[in-house]
């Protein structure tokens, strides 16, 4: 796999954990979101108005403009995998940002993340 190729995938990867990041702060601006009947119009414009949510939004489109370039460029047998590397960013971001529980579970889950994506590039 070439530098630019790998460049690339992870650019996607990073782009695309950023999004879940943006996405969860804006859950956490606003509570809980729910699309009951009641609801739904209220949860949309919170929804639209949250400036987390639209960072969210935009490094969504950002990464799936880099992914398609990546995929022209490396067989989707070996980038598809590459993707899990965005699991492995978000623990250590959830931990660090929100707050969230690392676990020495989690930790034996992003070793095995970690060993299967080396697998995965050293095959290629």
């Amino acid at each position: 796999m070439s530098p630019a190729s790998l460049f690339l995938i992870l650019s996607g990867v990073l782009c695309n954990a950023a999004a879940q990041l943006f996405l969860k702060a804006g859950g956490n601006a606003i509570g809980v979101v729910s699309l009951t009947p009641g609801s739904m119009l209220s949860t949309i414009w919170r929804v639209g108005t949250q400036p987390y949510y639209w960072g969210g939004f935009v490094c969504y489109a950002v990464s799936i403009v880099v992914w398609i370039m990546a995929i022209s460029r490396v067989p989707v047998s070996v980038a598809y995998p590459m993707l899990s590397i965005g699991y492995i960013v978000n623990a250590f971001a959830a931990w660090y940002l929100f707050g969230e529980a690392m676990t020495w579970t989690k930790s034996a889950g992003i070793f095995v993340i970690i060993l299967g994506v080396w697998l995965v590039a050293k095959a290629a």
